[in-house]
């Protein structure tokens, strides 16, 4: 059994095993352990750092994320649909303003909402 055509991905493997864990093990052997109040104080969440995992999170959290991942798509449908447009035509030209349409409906409702309001 030859497995010399393994070899790249057995390389491949394990270099990157060893660029993702050499810096850890590095960082935890040479760097500095002196943890203090500033670094233990909550750090842009809101929340303190240790406290229960089971406490409540404001409903604010998962409405950004979820416009995020929502303007994230949309994206990742405005580039082939670019590139492709003189191919689809007026119907996908069209489809695509009616895509978008309801996006802008949905950003208008969180929004009127409130959920871009921070406090």
């Amino acid at each position: 059994m030859n497995l010399e055509p393994y070899l790249p991905v057995i390389l491949f493997i394990l270099v990157g095993v060893a660029v993702g864990v050499v810096p850890q093990l590095l960082g935890a052997l040479l760097g500095p352990h002196r943890p203090d109040a500033a670094k233990n104080s909550p750090y842009e969440c809101g929340f303190e750092a240790f406290e229960d995992a089971r406490m409540k999170f404001d409903v604010r959290y998962y409405l950004v994320a979820i416009l995020f991942i929502l303007f994230d798509l949309e994206i990742a449908f405005l580039f082939p649909w670019a590139v492709s447009l003189n191919e689809i035509g007026a119907s996908g030209f069209w489809a695509m303003m009616i895509f978008l349409g309801i996006l802008v409906v949905g950003f208008a409702y969180e929004w009127k909402k409130g959920a871009l309001d921070w406090e």
